[in-house]
């Protein structure tokens, strides 16, 4: 039933509906903001993965002894 969920016209009419509610003006300032949010989330996540192979040897010795 829903095999091409989003067809390139299905992105054009969210984006004309998006330029219609909130105004060519806010959407970059939008679009900035998003892409900040995903940079910062994507460097938090990082940091996490970085840290948890760190973590994971002193947790498997302590329980081992």
């Amino acid at each position: 039933m829903l095999r091409n969920a989003f067809e390139p016209w299905h992105l054009i009419l969210i984006l004309a509906v998006l330029v219609l509610l909130f105004g060519s003006q806010k959407l970059p300032d939008m679009a900035r903001g998003l892409g900040r949010s995903m940079r910062i989330l994507k460097s938090e996540a990082k940091a996490l993965k970085d840290d948890a192979p760190a973590e994971a040897p002193r947790q498997g010795s302590a329980g081992g002894h």
